[in-house]
């Protein structure tokens, strides 16, 4: 009822029977018209909502107009409401000097010289339409702007704060789906913020963690806490690119405990979580962390389908699925995890279509129309399925299969102190990062294994003192950095020193196809994941990973 008032066309024609001649032509098109008595009741429907006005130049000519200028200069900036003025001397200025008047005060108006073709009249009022709804377009894309812009200003004066203060700022950013594509750049940052906290923190734990029982528990909640914040934002940024799968036997009842308050803070206090869990559920093999982005997604789709609220209910139980199945399942055990809701529900058209990239029944500007055909793709990946159920008005139930893990896998939880890894040798390193503190932060860690390290603040000062006779066993860069990023940087060396591996440490998450083939180490890491991944490049001297070969730079 609200869109058809937004697009309805108000008639001022109060001389005979025009009024309603004018409302019976645009009913035959499929327009809804509503007449009015004089300029008062114009301006007070204007105030409730209009498409367009239909007017007669003997309805406002010498009329107290007023209340309609104020009406017409205090419209929002999207706003510009279209006018179809019924003339009797032609709407030039020429044939008609009043025109000049109605322009001035009507401003975006057509005039149509009396008598007119129905054909014409029609015509022009759904043009007028058209227009209008551009403007509500206008509307919608300046709402979601300046909502944006809000959010970024919070989130930069978040930054300021604590890390705990900035990573809530970030997940309530990400609730909203407008905002929950988050930039390679941000999550970047957020990385470099990360990785000297994780630093620091291995190297105090494993100087003080075995001297200070109480320092070792004080760091080992410290880097729990890290540890945290690198997965809220793994999910934060899921929404937004397809990660690799790390599978693994996972419990799927811990795992829904887990998150349930996460799950409620997302949706809001409109929507009642209900969990409901098998007792002896078996260990599935999942992806522990692309689940949980799955769940979160198939639990915000629920909540916009429940404007007014109500129950959303989360259930897992182990199912034996046989031949025939559906969805199409190899035979055996799952375990059917379900989202439902009790929202609008959909009809038979879009749920065949739900699955699809990029469709999506949300209006303009609050979805991808990417969630469930994540969900779907991720449950293919992990060897289940997805089976959608809908019907308009009953609500939604969305039903994953999960494989039951073959073997028992053990609590995942940081030890105390991780076992650092050996190459067995002294290494040279040149550590190449544009970010001061990541750079000193991951040299300290080098050093504290025992290796040289000589520093450089970006890819052409390290690729000069290369060049100046430097020599190391190996080169370890950032990619993300000004001038010459990782990638320009390893196809260089690659050139003048092929037997010179290249690692590539990053927290950037868009495209990288030009070190598909690299050795990377993502940010944040630790003291530990640093000497495995320095070992792995060492492990064998006779088979050192390297840069791919290339055609020339030219």
């Amino acid at each position: 009822m609200k869109d058809a008032v937004s697009e309805r066309a108000l008639i001022l024609a109060p001389q005979g029977r025009d009024g309603m001649v004018a409302r019976g032509m645009l009913g035959e098109a499929g327009l809804r018209g509503d007449v009015v008595e004089d300029i008062t009741q114009l301006v007070a429907f204007l105030h409730i909502g209009a498409g367009f006005a239909v007017v007669t130049e003997e309805a406002i000519s010498g009329s107290d107009l007023y209340a309609l200028s104020k009406w017409l200069d205090e419209q929002p900036e999207w706003s510009d409401f279209p006018f179809v003025l019924l003339t009797q001397r032609g709407g030039g200025l020429e044939r008609n000097p009043e025109a000049g008047r109605f322009l001035d005060v009507l401003g975006n108006v057509t005039f149509l010289e009396r008598p007119f073709h129905p054909t014409t009249f029609v015509s022009l009022a759904q043009s007028a339409l058209r227009g209008r709804r551009r403007q509500y377009e206008a509307r919608a894309r300046l709402e979601e702007l300046n909502q944006l812009a809000a959010d970024l200003e919070q989130r930069v004066e978040d930054r300021t704060a604590e890390r705990e203060a900035a990573m809530a700022q970030l997940h309530e950013a990400q609730k909203l789906e407008t905002l929950g594509q988050l930039t390679g750049g941000v999550a970047h940052d957020f990385n470099n913020l990360l990785t000297p906290i994780t630093g620091a923190l291995d190297i105090l734990q494993k100087r003080y963690g075995k001297s200070d029982e109480r320092s070792a528990r004080l760091l080992s909640n410290a880097l729990q806490a890290a540890d945290r914040a690198k997965i809220l934002l793994q999910r934060l940024l899921g929404f937004a690119r397809r990660q690799s799968l790390s599978t693994q036997a996972v419990d799927i009842a811990a795992l829904l405990t887990g998150m349930r308050d996460l799950v409620s803070s997302s949706v809001g206090p409109t929507v009642e979580v209900h969990l409901r869990v098998d007792a002896d559920l078996p260990l599935a093999l999942v992806d522990p962390n692309q689940l949980e982005l799955a769940i979160l997604n198939l639990a915000v789709n629920a909540r916009d389908a429940m404007p007014e609220g109500g129950p959303l209910t989360i259930l897992a139980e182990e199912v034996a699925i046989g031949p025939q199945s559906s969805p199409k399942l190899k035979p055996g055990l799952y375990i059917k995890l379900s989202v439902i809701d009790a929202g609008c529900g959909m009809d038979s058209e879009t749920i065949g279509r739900a699955i699809e990239p990029f469709y999506s029944t949300k209006e303009f500007g609050r979805g991808t129309g990417l969630g469930l055909s994540m969900v779907h793709g991720l449950a293919a990946q992990l060897g289940g399925g997805l089976l959608l159920t809908s019907a308009l008005g009953e609500g939604t139930r969305v039903d994953l299969y999960l494989r039951v893990a073959g073997e028992d896998a053990s609590t995942e939880e940081r030890p105390t102190l991780k076992t650092v890894k050996s190459v067995g040798r002294r290494l040279s390193v040149l550590l190449i990062d544009d970010e001061p503190l990541v750079r000193i932060a991951t040299a300290e860690m080098i050093r504290d294994l025992g290796h040289r390290v000589e520093e450089a603040e970006g890819g052409a000062e390290g690729l000069a003192r290369l060049e100046d006779g430097l020599s190391v066993d190996v080169v370890i860069t950032d990619y993300m950095m000004p001038g010459m990023d990782g990638g320009a940087l390893a196809r260089r060396i690659a050139q003048t020193q092929p037997n010179v591996p290249v690692l590539l440490i990053t927290g950037y998450t868009g495209p990288t196809d030009d070190v598909l083939h690299l050795p990377r180490l993502a940010k944040p890491f630790g003291q530990a994941e640093i000497a495995e991944a320095l070992s792995g490049l060492f492990a064998d001297d006779e088979k050192v990973v390297r840069f791919p070969s290339r055609k020339p730079i030219k």
